[in-house]
């Protein structure tokens, strides 16, 4: 089965946003273009309590984009985004919501961020989004979104981890760091990941 997993196309990491993503609207008629295409579609979604403790604003003299560690993992600290419940945590009006079957929250534990849509950053907790996908007998997974560099790609490397044939679809998954993100896309080759472009679905 055919699965398209689409990572937080939410209002704050698109222009006008308080994490904007540059370019990021574009990858929104892409995804809608390709939902229909597919055997099933999920979503992720960012969904933080306005203490999550990856808020620079909740670090007094902290700034945005700041390093910081928290339980032993590297943190950066953000603008507060996707604030439970905000416009900013909900996905661009834009979005397509017709064939997406399932919404899959992350980030809500205020101690620890969660850029995968599978798990928390140290790997604690699950989203039950593995789970979900065996039940429906997903194999081949197809990722869009934002940040590419960021959410997507730990989403793709915890789907690789569990077993998963992940597809990695460029052209609708703008990164914030257009450098970093060629790095990481060669890194997700290297654990046999296949980065294509929408026009070859």
């Amino acid at each position: 089965m055919r699965t398209l997993v689409i990572v937080d196309v939410q209002n704050d990491f698109l222009p006008g946003g308080s994490l904007p993503v540059p370019g990021s609207d574009a990858i929104i008629p892409v995804i809608n273009g390709l939902m229909r295409r597919f055997d099933l579609v999920v979503a992720a979604q960012d969904w933080h309590p306005q203490s999550h403790r990856s808020f620079a604003s909740n670090h007094p003299g902290r700034k945005p984009f700041e390093e910081t560690e928290f339980h032993g993992l590297a943190q950066t600290l953000w603008p507060d985004h996707c604030v439970q419940g905000s416009h900013g945590a909900q996905f661009s009006s834009a979005l397509d919501p017709g064939p997406i079957e399932a919404i899959f929250r992350k980030g809500t534990d205020p101690q620890i961020d969660s850029y995968s849509a599978f798990f928390d950053n140290g790997h604690r907790k699950a989203t039950g989004l593995a789970a979900y996908l065996r039940g429906r007998g997903a194999k081949d997974l197809y990722l869009c979104g934002l940040a590419g560099d960021i959410c997507v790609y730990f989403t793709a490397l915890d789907a690789i981890e569990e077993g998963f044939d992940v597809h990695f679809i460029v052209d609708a998954a703008t990164p914030l760091d257009p450098a970093a993100h060629a790095t990481r896309l060669q890194a997700l080759r290297d654990r046999g990941a296949i980065v294509l472009e929408s026009r070859g679905l």
